[in-house]
C-alpha cells in the first residue's frame, strides 16, 4: 500500500466514510459500507466520498482518474454502485460544470439492485 492509497483512505474515513477497501490503478475502485442500510444509497453519504476527491484534486493531491464506487450493507450485500468520471471533476474544478451538474451526472451512474428488485415486487403484487 502506498503513502498515497493509504492518504486517500485515511481522507475518506475522516469525512465519515466506512472504507472496506480501495484500490488504485487506471481506476480507483473504491468499496465502502454505508451507514445508511437502507433500500436505496443515501446520496449525502456518496457527496461526502466525493467531495474527498474534489478536495484532494483541488490541493493538486490527486489527478482526477475513474472512480468506481461500490456501496454495501454487510459484506456479501451490494446497495447501489456509483461511478465518476475524470472529465466530469475536471469540469467542476474548471468551472466548466457545476455543482448541480456534477451531482446529476453521478447520480445517473447509480445503479441501486436491491431497490429495483423491491420495485418490482411491489408492480407485481
Amino acid at each position: 500500500m502506498t503513502d498515497e492509497l493509504t492518504g486517500l483512505e485515511a481522507e475518506l474515513r475522516s469525512n465519515g466514510i466506512s472504507v472496506e477497501r480501495v484500490d488504485r490503478g487506471e481506476t480507483v475502485e473504491l468499496v465502502y459500507m454505508t451507514a445508511f442500510p437502507g433500500p436505496t444509497v443515501h446520496h449525502m453519504e456518496m457527496g461526502r466520498a466525493l467531495n474527498v476527491f474534489i478536495d484532494l484534486a483541488k490541493a493538486d493531491r490527486w489527478d482526477p482518474k475513474p472512480v468506481e464506487a461500490t456501496v454495501i450493507r454487510s459484506e456479501d450485500d451490494v446497495q447501489g454502485t456509483w461511478r465518476a468520471e475524470p472529465k466530469w471533476f475536471e469540469g467542476l474544478l474548471e468551472y466548466r460544470l457545476s455543482e448541480e451538474d456534477f451531482s446529476e451526472r453521478v447520480l445517473g451512474t447509480l445503479s441501486e439492485p436491491a431497490a429495483a428488485a423491491s420495485s418490482t415486487e411491489e408492480e407485481s403484487a
